[in-house]
């Protein structure tokens, strides 16, 4: 197979892990026989450093071109502390959702058996945790009616939603559902928003279409509890915006490392994978990132390219680094600390 792949390395440590992605990638093509053109693109703070505008024409323009999108980071503290900042890098992530037509944000969180007891809840709590959170990406809160008045005293952010953007993630949500346990749970906040009460009726009306499908409805802050109590007993959850952002990033920590889980992002165009850990500027150029949640995402797109033997492959490198401990500061707990680029070397040398 001939593959175009978008590459945007972003922000902070994105170069570096993407690196690694590209080498473990580029060693899956050469066992399997497949050929990955790699056309990298800016985005971010580098964008806006380099032509001013996190998320450039030409970037979108390659981006679109391509088969699927490898994607790094986005975010510099410098923009993070200038409240006044008229551009930032987080403005070209939600402009190419958008442009993109990236509409839903898919977040699995898994344990690994050798990593079980590093996670900060205990063991059997989150023994057989296996789920998968759907995001809305390019409706509510982020992306609704916002500014300032009386005088620049007063700020406000509007959560919409229509009905279509709702139906379209969650047919997303009861089809993964379909293929996996048959349990939807919808996150929303119906006893107070009205934005989440449209979700749950639209939902609720959906489920005669997917008579197999258990749903249940819970709020957000009930959501967040389980999760650290537990959250084996989710499969896979729909919710807007904002709450996913929320929620996905604490069930991360799950698996022991934020460094370690993927994602995709899926729409009516290309598709995007990246990990779920920002851009990191304190570990930046220092090659003490972990690789191993843009190497998932890499497994992620050959699985979505219907490649599953390629994708298991990434996934068992994976699962034989961390049993045999080659790994990165944040996994390391007093043993040896590999490198950035000491594991991507690793990864791509055991495929």
């Amino acid at each position: 197979m001939k593959l175009k792949i978008a590459l945007l390395a972003g922000d902070g440590i994105g170069p570096e892990v993407i690196d690694q992605a590209v080498k473990v990638s580029n060693a899956i093509a050469k066992k399997y026989n497949h050929e990955i053109n790699w056309t990298p693109a800016l985005t971010g703070a580098a964008a806006i450093d380099a032509v001013g505008e996190p998320y450039p024409d030409e970037t979108h323009a390659i981006c679109e071109a391509a088969d699927a999108v490898l994607f790094g980071a986005i975010g510099h503290p410098r923009f993070d502390n200038d409240p006044s900042a008229k551009v930032r890098p987080e403005q070209g992530l939600l402009k190419m959702r958008q442009k993109l037509g990236l509409f839903a944000n898919v977040r699995p969180t898994f344990t690994f058996p050798s990593l079980i007891d590093k996670s900060p809840l205990k063991r059997e709590r989150i023994e057989g945790t296996d789920l998968i959170i759907l995001r809305e990406l390019t409706g509510g809160v982020y992306f609704g009616e916002r500014g300032r008045k009386d005088n620049g005293n007063t700020a406000f952010d509007t959560m919409t939603y229509t009905r279509a953007e709702i139906q379209r993630l969650a047919k997303k949500g009861f089809e993964m559902a379909m293929g996996r346990s048959k349990k939807l749970c919808c996150v929303d906040k119906a006893n107070v928003l009205e934005s989440s009460r449209l979700w749950r009726e639209t939902v609720q009306a959906m489920e005669k279409d997917y008579p197999e499908v258990t749903v249940s409805y819970e709020f957000v802050d009930a959501v967040a509890m389980r999760l650290v109590q537990w959250p084996s007993s989710y499969d896979v959850i729909i919710t807007e915006n904002l709450f996913g952002d929320i929620l996905t990033d604490e069930a991360s920590v799950i698996s022991g490392s934020m460094g370690l889980m993927p994602s995709a992002s899926v729409g009516s165009k290309v598709r995007l994978y990246e990990p779920i850990h920002g851009s990191y500027p304190q570990a930046a150029g220092k090659d003490i990132a972990n690789p191993l949640a843009t190497v998932l995402s890499a497994a992620m797109m050959f699985e979505d390219f219907d490649l599953k033997e390629e994708a298991q492959a990434i996934r068992d490198v994976v699962n034989k680094s961390l049993t045999e401990g080659v790994v990165s500061e944040d996994l390391a707990e007093g043993g040896k600390a590999y490198k950035t680029s000491e594991i991507g070397d690793w990864l791509a040398k055991n495929i």
